[in-house]
């Protein structure tokens, strides 16, 4: 346990969520979380064996009562100063109905479970996708995936798995749902005088990310990476910077938004600006 009894918790142990977790846990009780043992002992073992105080809680963040049960370990362990949520499964991982419950359930769920638990001055950053920059929906639907009681969000019309044609469309719903939800409940989270926010990246160099690339839509992708201002992948720590500014002093007049870190490929595309010389 740390000196200060500072927690940071940290949702998903993929590239982005171990790279947060090395940028942001020194110091600190690092409560790591993630739904696959293997990959939770994995990461606990490289972590604590760099000097890292770890915690490790096997967690599946589209069940309630697992959710619930991180939020209490953590508090238990001392003042939760932060929480990132990087969780989640991509279209060529999984189905519609598993996005659903991964990628919007439980975005969700925690943000439920942390705004009873998160410290005063605390941050939460959860990790949405450019994909759902490139989803709006008519404002009557956003709002009701804003605001929705999380008991009743997979019973939206919108959301029955009859009414989504393919996992892709999936996943740019989650991920636009989870951009709306968290500005939403930065105004719940905010009467503990605490903060949240999201980052929406583009196409990283992650195992998931790879396995886009390799995907159906993969060169498409390629293509929208090679026509952007950065004219490159991101890394995880690309995405574990505009964490540690998000969740740091240097950000504490921002909450409720969100943050693209996606080298520039949502403005060439939106723009028709690609950079193709």
């Amino acid at each position: 346990m740390s000196a200060d009894g500072r927690v940071v918790v940290v949702v998903g142990l993929g590239g982005m969520g171990l790279a947060v977790a090395r940028r942001l846990g020194s110091g600190s009780t690092l409560v790591l979380a993630d739904c696959n043992a293997a990959t939770l002992e994995a990461a606990a073992v490289e972590i604590r064996a760099d000097g890292y105080s770890v915690v490790e809680h096997q967690t599946d963040v589209s069940d309630e009562s697992s959710v619930a049960s991180l939020a209490k370990t953590s508090v238990d362990l001392g003042r939760v100063e932060v929480l990132v949520h990087t969780a989640g499964v991509s279209p060529v991982q999984a189905s519609v109905e598993a996005i659903l419950r991964v990628d919007l359930l439980g975005t969700a769920l925690m943000l439920d479970a942390f705004a009873a638990t998160i410290a005063n001055g605390g941050a939460g950053v959860f990790i949405a996708s450019m994909a759902g920059t490139f989803f709006q929906q008519d404002p009557d639907l956003e709002k009701r995936l804003a605001t929705t009681p999380t008991s009743e969000l997979l019973d939206l019309p919108e959301l029955a798995p009859q009414a989504i044609s393919d996992p892709g469309t999936a996943y740019g719903l989650a991920k636009r749902a989870n951009q709306l939800r968290v500005r939403a409940a930065s105004v719940i989270w905010g009467r503990r005088g605490a903060r949240v926010n999201s980052i929406s990246p583009g196409v990283i160099s992650t195992p998931m990310g790879a396995a886009e690339l390799s995907g159906p839509n993969g060169d498409y992708m390629r293509q929208m990476v090679d026509a952007s201002p950065a004219r490159r992948l991101g890394t995880p720590h690309d995405i574990a910077s505009a964490v540690e500014f998000l969740a740091g002093p240097n950000a504490t007049f921002v909450t409720g938004t969100d943050l693209l870190v996606d080298g520039g490929v949502v403005a060439s595309v939106l723009t028709g600006t690609g950079n193709n010389s």
